[in-house]
């Protein structure tokens, strides 16, 4: 039997994987799985509500990118299980450098940064928080035309047509970047300011409260001198993005 345990100081718990809990290694298995195809069908939609796509007749001077399903378990902190996640990603290797994207970035705080802010926060008896989109990269907005297949398993009634992309999607070269930038304007928008030695660090000073944001991708850590004030940006946040 297939067990996981979570090392500790204490006696290790033991939790028992279910035949449910075992992640597709294909299509076919997924399709076949009631709660993996329920996880496909809650992804699908969001992309649908997110309007990520739009159904239409390929050009022939286009590329067309591929994509597949990506199935993974998603765990608590103490090892139990949270959910089942079915993602769409598209096929990078399919992209051309200069026609369907220019350039990519992706941004991760230098973790000399991340020591020397995090022993200041200690020490200061500051505040810390750490946020998380489920769906960080599809909030970037693409600036090339993107064509892509429709994805396995949910094919509309016309094969042929494809999906012009309005919204980045995960697996695209650009989406780090894109991501970052819809980011960043947001924060600047928010009071904050990049720091020139970590363009991953995000200053606010005012009325003697600091604030300062790091971001690891779509990782977010919120360390600050008040917690109404980290509250109040979370929020506002939230708004737009849906942290959690």
């Amino acid at each position: 039997m297939v067990t996981r345990a979570k090392s500790g100081i204490s006696k290790p718990k033991i939790y028992y994987i279910s035949a449910f809990e075992i992640e597709p290694t294909n299509l076919k298995e997924a399709l076949s799985n009631l709660i993996w195809y329920d996880a496909m069908k809650l992804e699908y939609n969001a992309l649908v509500l997110n309007n990520t796509w739009t159904l239409t007749d390929p050009l022939l001077c286009a590329t067309i990118v591929g994509c597949e399903w990506v199935f993974r378990n998603k765990y608590n902190v103490d090892g139990s299980l949270q959910r089942h996640k079915a993602r769409v990603v598209a096929k990078a290797f399919d992209q051309q450098p200069g026609f369907d994207f220019n350039e990519t970035f992706s941004s991760v705080i230098k973790p000399t940064t991340v020591r020397v802010i995090l022993s200041h926060a200690i020490t200061s008896g500051w505040f810390i928080y750490q946020i998380d989109n489920n769906n960080a990269f599809l909030h970037g907005h693409l600036e090339e035309n993107v064509f892509m297949q429709q994805p396995p398993g949910f094919v509309s009634f016309n094969p042929a047509q494809v999906y012009k992309l309005n919204k980045a999607i995960y697996g695209l070269k650009q989406v780090p970047r894109s991501w970052f930038q819809k980011l960043s304007s947001t924060i600047d928008n928010m009071g904050f300011s990049a720091t020139k030695s970590d363009p991953s660090l995000f200053t606010k000073i005012k009325n003697d409260i600091i604030v300062l944001i790091l971001i690891y991708v779509d990782d977010i850590i919120i360390i600050g001198s008040s917690s109404a004030a980290i509250a109040s940006i979370i929020s506002s946040l939230n708004k737009i993005f849906c942290f959690k």
